[in-house]
């Protein structure tokens, strides 16, 4: 009786052979289903999160697939912190010769392209008024940001990323990402907040100077030795290529062609360089219900936007396919001919 009742606890070893073979079976036939099912989640967490020159990227705004390292590590190019400036009389500065130029709380800057180029960034002061000077020189890019973000000023650095080919800022307090050209914290504890653009002009140091005769010059003396008469970038602006994917492309234009873009809500508009130099000049336009100015210069080869009231816009000048690659439904001014 014993004996009968051990054996039944223990089974039969065929019974329990036949089962294991079964149990082994299911496994091998659901292990696979389980790998496919589970690798797509998988490859989405290894693309929402990584390690990117020493900022962790976590779900950010824009694919992180197409958030790209530049080559140079975080600060690989430095940022100016503490800026230097000369008078207009005492710079080297040749009328051609781009800069950046900005007037706010009645102070007038130029900053030269040759010395952006090495830094890309400038944390500037304007009287009380903090500004971050951008120029992202793979975009063509020139941009001011105010630097106060909820109430605190912040301190803008170069990541070395790049997203679209643009700059990939951070800012030092809370190491979020910013997209230079959108304004935009893409990643961190920003993510989401909008930066306040500050009007500025793309133009060449003889018109500057002539517009602003007090104008202050942003000093060779950067506190880091580089050459600032030669390019980090000879023959890209010329080059219908470029260094880095972007994510949209337009060949209605060669991509380095200059334009100058609007954005009104969720309007946009650009007004390329080569029709803008078949209009007078200046010319009147209406976007979401507003009226703009767009005056064109064309010994300088650059634009700027006023608004109904003659007050300055905060417009992008850029190469074409960095406003297409950015704003892909962007209306495209077009000039009529005229006849004769």
């Amino acid at each position: 009786m014993n004996n009968h009742k051990s054996g039944r606890r223990r089974g039969n070893p065929a019974e329990l052979f036949r089962r294991t073979l079964g149990l082994v079976s299911s496994r091998w036939f659901i292990y696979p289903i389980l790998i496919l099912l589970l690798f797509p989640l998988a490859k989405n967490a290894v693309y929402s999160m990584m390690e990117m020159n020493g900022f962790t990227i976590v779900d950010p705004l824009v694919p992180t697939e197409e958030i790209m390292r530049g080559g140079p590590p975080r600060d690989g190019i430095p940022s100016i912190d503490t800026p230097k400036f000369i008078s207009a009389n005492k710079t080297q500065l040749q009328p051609h010769d781009k800069v950046l130029g900005i007037t706010l709380n009645g102070v007038s800057k130029a900053y030269p392209i040759n010395i952006l180029n090495f830094h890309e960034l400038v944390n500037d002061v304007f009287e009380d008024q903090s500004v971050a000077v951008s120029f992202c020189p793979l975009c063509g890019t020139g941009i001011a940001f105010d630097r106060q973000v909820k109430g605190s000023i912040r301190t803008f650095g170069v990541s070395g990323l790049l997203y679209n080919s643009d700059l990939l800022m951070y800012d030092r307090e809370s190491e979020s990402l910013w997209s230079q050209i959108e304004g935009k914290a893409i990643n961190g504890p920003e993510k989401g907040a909008l930066l306040k653009r500050i009007p500025l002009e793309h133009t060449h140091w003889g018109v500057w100077k002539a517009q602003h005769p007090t104008t202050l010059v942003l000093s060779e003396d950067t506190g880091y030795w580089r050459n600032y008469q030669s390019s980090p970038y000879p023959n890209y602006h010329q080059s219908d290529r470029t260094y880095f994917p972007v994510s949209h492309t337009d060949k209605r234009y060669h991509p380095k062609t200059w334009v100058i873009g609007i954005e009104v809500g969720s309007e946009k508009k650009v007004y390329p360089f080569p029709e803008l130099a078949k209009t007078s000049g200046k010319l009147t336009d209406i976007i979401s219900n507003q009226t703009f100015l767009i005056e064109y210069n064309s010994s300088a080869n650059s634009a700027k936007v006023y608004d109904s009231d003659g007050k300055p816009v905060p417009a992008i000048t850029a190469f074409w396919f960095a406003w297409m690659t950015f704003h892909p439904e962007s209306q495209v001014f077009k000039a009529v001919a005229t006849p004769r």
